[in-house]
């Protein structure tokens, strides 16, 4: 029996990527977002490529209230339950500055509805012994960079959350993997200045599939983002407080 895998902001260009694949190997899919229209689309594309099911479901992250049902509809399938977050929201720094309020959403987006989402779904993933949590994170959430420092507070945060988590669901058999993507060709990178090394969504989910089957616990993608980030992070605080980074 294959998985099935609920894909949260299934709407993002890196979740069409990991959907596709998982299609194509068979999976179940629930895809999950806001934008039920492109879903749908996204769902026939899935069923063409040989998914067991592909159903669009709406979700929100700063409405929990649409959380348990989509649970529910993932826990009356057979098999192993699997789940991949791709949601998030990056205004620009200088439009949170003009407006902290912006934090709220950006912080809901970015970790505390996945968390949460997670959070629930845990005791399935326990009781069935199995199951991966994918959780897409940022390298933006390795250092806190005068550009993005919001939402690279919320990504750390997401990234400490995913540990813990891989903590305790490897004590069932399950697994989680932190994924740390760098620039991506995705709407919500389109048209910021400083972009370089930009990858394309289906090498990150090529990547993702490879981390999955190998349970890593934590990847950069492309890889020699790892590399680039233990640069930054060696950076002296008196130094880097005075970088445009």
């Amino acid at each position: 029996m294959n998985d099935t895998w609920i894909i949260l902001g299934a709407t993002s260009s890196m979740a069409r990527a990991m959907a596709r694949k998982l299609a194509e190997r068979g999976d179940g899919l629930i895809l999950a977002g806001r934008d039920m229209d492109d879903m749908k689309r996204t769902a026939a594309d899935c069923t063409a490529r040989g998914a067991r099911f592909a159903e669009a479901m709406r979700l929100d992250a700063r409405k929990p209230e649409t959380f348990a049902p989509i649970i529910k509809r993932a826990s009356g399938e057979d098999g192993m339950i699997s789940a991949a977050v791709f949601i998030g929201s990056m205004p620009e720094q200088g439009e949170i500055d003009a407006d902290p309020a912006l934090i709220d959403g950006t912080v809901a987006d970015s970790f505390t509805g996945p968390a949460r989402f997670l959070q629930m779904l845990a005791p399935e993933i326990e009781a069935r012994g199995g199951g991966t949590v994918v959780g897409v994170g940022s390298v933006a959430g390795d250092r806190g960079r005068i550009g993005n420092y919001v939402y690279g507070a919320a990504k750390a945060g997401f990234h400490t959350y995913l540990s813990g988590l891989r903590n305790r669901l490897t004590r069932s058999g399950g697994h989680a993997v932190t994924v740390k993507p760098g620039f991506v060709d995705t709407a919500m990178t389109w048209g910021l200045d400083g972009m370089f090394l930009v990858a394309s969504p289906e090498k990150v989910a090529d990547d993702i599939l490879k981390a999955v089957a190998r349970k890593r616990n934590v990847i950069y993608t492309p890889f020699f983002w790892r590399y680039i980030m233990l640069i930054i992070r060696a950076i002296p605080e008196a130094v880097f407080k005075k970088l445009s980074v």
